[in-house]
């Protein structure tokens, strides 16, 4: 009996020992908590204190709404370049862009060098029309320097009823006076792709941005091109190069017109965060899809978030040949939290990763075949091309903060595109070429 007695008081004495380990755990926990608490408490008494301090001692009584506004914008630029706090205003302005519709000049905007610089005219508006160019300065808005001015102002000020006029005065590297173009607004309604038979059975088509009506878009174009190829599609080509992405819920669309077949094997893209909100997985739904032509997807340094998410799933499903340069790298996701007064967060909660777990953020997709891009695109503009790793406190693929660059406060990445002429553009020529090359060693039987 006395072995018996052994083995229960071992393990009386082992269940009081795991007992007592998750006690402390639980203590180690809580202490944990409370110190982290007591630290959090203690950096929040100090912002109080110093904004305490400003209102009563500043030499000019400072408007307190505008000192908490500026703290939230600082506290959230210093996490990374896409997180941001939306006023009322610009978080209007955001699902106006997205919805496709609006009374403006049509320019895409960024900033270099601290100037306001059109990254892009878009297509078919007052501002393309007028000869206003990729790189251009604007200098004056209505006689109005733009220094300093934020970006958010100057959407503003170009925004406006269809018919009312605006005046932009541009500074441009290879004229020494300025120009000025005398603009008046228009509804300008971004398509957000366009197509066409590049030759017969060879189609093509062109997304410049992912918004609400580009999924219902993408099919529309697909069945046309398939109309005019007389039912029998050899190859498309998809351009995403300048694409800065958009809504995910439209790229998955595009996706899906290819990728869904096999239940098994259907992941488009898997996001993943802190908090288990912020994790899921979206796949492609089970039904007919497209046939199986070959597909060549063109990217570049300008295709980012949504237009790399497309690229990554085709090439993970080993459904296209990913052509051209190397993409932007922007695998961060942006979820817009509203907040109190119409207003909301646009913070990043979670990073891309590929149907194979390949993280886009700051490696972008590498092309299966690269292609130089030998005549600069119209879009293109001259100098380095940035990446998203190149942003002031962008994140890393692996959660650390790369390297801060020098002249890298591009925000606004790619740009609205057009179809171009196959023999200006080379890049677009080598994948006709190639899908021409696919279908041939297939007659012949390879």
């Amino acid at each position: 009996m006395l072995p018996v007695l052994n083995i229960r008081s071992r393990k009386s004495t082992l269940i009081i020992l795991l007992v007592t380990a998750a006690c402390l755990v639980v203590v180690l926990a809580v202490q944990w908590r409370v110190r982290n608490t007591a630290t959090d408490e203690k950096y929040l008494i100090l912002l109080r204190e110093a904004y305490l301090t400003v209102l009563e001692k500043h030499v000019e009584k400072p408007d307190s709404k505008k000192l908490v506004l500026k703290m939230v914008d600082g506290m959230l630029a210093a996490l990374d370049p896409h997180s941001a706090y939306l006023p009322p205003e610009p978080y209007n302005e955001m699902g106006i862009a997205m919805s496709g519709s609006f009374g403006g000049v049509g320019i895409e905007l960024g900033t270099k060098d601290g100037k306001l610089t059109v990254i892009a005219p878009i297509d078919d508006t007052p501002s393309s029309r007028a000869g206003i160019r990729a790189n251009d300065h604007i200098w004056k808005i209505d006689g109005i320097p733009t220094d300093g001015v934020n970006i958010t102002n100057v959407v503003k000020k170009l925004r406006g009823e269809k018919g009312t006029p605006v005046t932009l005065t541009i500074l441009r590297a290879e004229n020494a006076k300025p120009l000025v173009f005398k603009l008046v607004r228009d509804i300008i309604k971004l398509k957000s792709l366009k197509s066409k038979l590049l030759e017969s059975g060879y189609g093509l088509i062109r997304i410049s941005q992912f918004q609400e009506r580009t999924g219902g878009e993408f099919k529309e174009a697909l069945r046309d091109l398939h109309t005019k190829s007389g039912g029998l599609m050899k190859g498309l080509i998809l351009d995403l190069r300048y694409n800065p992405g958009g809504l995910i819920n439209s790229c998955i669309e595009v996706v899906n017109c290819f990728v869904g077949d096999d239940i098994n094997n259907a992941v488009v893209v898997s996001i993943k965060g802190r908090t288990p909100e912020s994790n899921h997985v979206y796949n492609g739904t089970v039904g007919s899809k497209e046939p199986q032509y070959p597909i060549v997807v063109l990217i570049n340094g300008g295709s980012a978030s949504a237009s790399e998410i497309v690229a990554g799933a085709l090439q993970d499903h080993k459904r296209a040949i990913i052509m051209g340069t190397q993409s932007f790298g922007k695998g961060s996701v942006q979820s817009i939290i509203p907040m109190k007064g119409n207003a909301a967060l646009k913070l990043t909660t979670a990073r891309y990763y590929t149907p194979s777990g390949r993280s886009i953020q700051a490696k972008g997709i590498v092309p299966d075949i690269e292609v130089p891009n030998i005549t600069p695109l119209p879009a293109k503009e001259k100098g380095m091309e940035l990446k998203e790793k190149d942003l002031e406190k962008s994140l890393a693929s692996d959660g650390k903060q790369e390297a801060q660059q020098p002249n890298s406060k591009e925000i606004h990445h790619g740009v609205a595109g057009k179809v171009t002429d196959i023999q200006k553009d080379y890049q677009l020529r080598r994948a006709l070429e190639l899908l021409q090359s696919i279908s041939m060693l297939k007659q012949k039987g390879f």
